[in-house]
């Protein structure tokens, strides 16, 4: 993945919203690796948060964050499964402007090489809503590696070519 040496890199603001029942912040493990590779890679942990599987919570923390200028993209990490609980892709239909589609192929195509044909119960998808990046990953730890190590270190780091998303943060709110 070439990363332009030349180019000057463009720290970003994340935040991180794990959606769980079951677990508690101290216990989120995909979260923790999160906030490591993101760190690690010279961004900044702009918040974190735990809701529960509740679409309106999700909807509503959702929209607080988008309305945030100290927050350029936020990362979600569970409820993207197939149960009835599961509601994260529906919270983000409610908040998008538009849908990224390739972001929920990509994972499940590096998801594949790890988990074979389970990757298909992963509902894994992104967007862009009032010009804030939302990417909604699966819950277990394997899955946030697989989707930061495989697409995201590279489409939020301004160097990398021959485009990423943050060259494109100042124009997602031009109509």
């Amino acid at each position: 993945m070439p990363i332009d040496e030349s180019r000057t890199f463009i720290p970003v603001r994340i935040a991180i919203l794990t959606i769980s029942d079951t677990r508690e912040v101290s216990e989120d493990r995909s979260g923790d690796a999160l906030i490591e590779r993101l760190e690690s890679a010279g961004h900044i942990l702009a918040a974190r948060y735990l809701e529960r599987d509740e679409k309106s919570a999700i909807v509503a923390r959702l929209h607080a964050w988008i309305d945030d200028p100290q927050i350029d993209v936020i990362l979600t990490t569970g409820g993207t499964g197939v149960t009835g609980r599961d509601v994260t892709p529906e919270a983000l239909a409610q908040v998008q402007d538009k849908e990224i589609p390739g972001f929920g192929e990509l994972f499940r195509w590096l998801s594949y090489q790890s988990i074979g044909t389970s990757t298909i119960q992963s509902r894994a998808t992104a967007c862009v809503a009032r010009g804030t990046y939302i990417f909604a990953l699966p819950g277990s730890t394997g899955a946030v590696k697989d989707a930061w190590d495989g697409i995201l270190v590279s489409q939020l780091d301004s160097r990398f070519r021959p485009c990423n998303f943050v060259e494109l943060m100042p124009r997602l709110m031009e109509r």
